[in-house]
């Protein structure tokens, strides 16, 4: 009986056409997530390297503040910080990437200990009165939104040796400058200099986590 019904619903159009229907949304779905496992930042191997671990110290750096002033990696021990690195004349993830930065300005407002550092990978064009301008921009607190530039050497050997991250240049294929490239992840570092987590700044989860892991931080005497 079953079987003669089953026969009898299949003979109709609209029968063929829901089995079309559902076979086609299962594909696609099939493929949006392999895809999506593939490029997504989101996806578990992007998400290795978030959490409190361990991933070395950042190491000694002697740079230049958008104010002028000399900013050495030890200035900043005994504050949990977050750092990034961008170049003001990014139109990718930087403004985003700022964007956020600002966001976990205002929400840690509160705390004396904490620190925003944006490294530029574009030391050649930002100088301190063109990240100072840039800074404007997004509203940076001078006191706890520190902005870097430096030699163009020293800077790419702190975000690759240093922060283990991505910096380099790729020629421009329109001439000109180079176009810059580099990781748009944000590193939290404890107060004794450890990176102890790095988080895709362009994933709302993976921000989430930042926040938590640095009121974690704050709670820790060292």
């Amino acid at each position: 009986m079953a079987k003669d019904s089953t026969a009898s619903m299949m003979k109709q159009p609209w029968a063929w056409a829901l089995v079309a229907f559902l076979v086609a949304g299962i594909t696609t779905m099939a493929l949006w997530t392999r895809r999506a496992a593939v490029t997504s930042p989101s996806s578990s191997a992007a998400r290795v390297a978030e959490g409190l671990q361990s991933f070395g110290k950042v190491p000694p750096f002697s740079l230049t503040e958008r104010s002028g002033a000399a900013v050495q990696a030890r200035d900043l021990t005994g504050k949990v910080w977050i750092a990034d690195f961008i170049y003001t004349n990014c139109t990718d993830t930087c403004p985003l990437q700022s964007a956020e930065m600002k966001r976990l300005q205002d929400r840690f407002a509160g705390e004396p200990d904490f620190r925003l550092v944006s490294f530029s990978v574009d030391p050649k064009r930002d100088s301190p009165a063109v990240l100072t301008k840039y800074a404007a921009r997004f509203g940076a607190d001078g006191s706890r939104w520190l902005f870097l530039t430096g030699p163009e050497g020293a800077v790419r050997r702190l975000a690759e040796d240093g922060f283990h991250l991505a910096a380099t240049q790729i020629a421009n294929p329109k001439g000109g400058e180079p176009e810059q490239v580099h990781s748009p992840r944000f590193a939290l570092v404890d107060r004794g200099g450890e990176i102890r987590g790095y988080y895709v700044s362009t994933e709302k989860e993976a921000l989430a986590r930042l926040g938590r892991d640095a009121e974690a931080l704050f709670r820790r005497a060292g």
